[in-house]
């Protein structure tokens, strides 16, 4: 028997899991988070939280997406990381990609410990990634 849900239920369900992950961090890196998560939902408040990848050796990654995955947060030990999914295709004016730089695709931002992020440049690079989305999906013929 199939099992509904939502949808709702789902996005419900994955703010849940980012707010989890955030206070599980309990550090700057929490903070850091959801930090980013703010000024994501300043760029576009109509972005969706989605909760991607959970499996048995992981417990998944924190995804925003608009037509598409704009990017997504993970964290490591020693950084924060904003992977944007179509990074490659985004001019980004004021150089934050600082990972990922050799990809034909993605682009990242690492943050570490005490540094701070362009919150301006950021959200540009948001709204920049939606525009990209929406324009990429395919035109009803309808």
């Amino acid at each position: 028997m199939k099992r509904t849900v939502s949808v709702e239920s789902a996005i419900a369900s994955a703010s849940a899991s980012i707010d989890a992950k955030i206070n599980e961090l309990g550090d700057w890196r929490g903070k850091m988070l959801a930090h980013l998560r703010g000024l994501i939902f300043k760029a576009d408040p109509e972005i969706v939280e989605e909760w991607k990848w959970a499996k048995a050796t992981s417990p998944g990654v924190p995804v925003w997406s608009r037509d598409g995955i704009v990017c997504t947060g993970e964290t490591y030990k020693n950084a924060v990381k904003l992977t944007f999914a179509k990074g490659a295709a985004l001019k980004d004016r004021s150089g934050l990609f600082n990972s990922s730089l050799e990809g034909n695709v993605r682009r990242a931002i690492d943050i570490h410990e005490g540094e701070k992020i362009d919150e301006t440049a950021l959200k540009e690079l948001i709204r920049a990634a939606v525009v990209l989305n929406v324009n990429s999906k395919p035109k009803s013929r309808f």
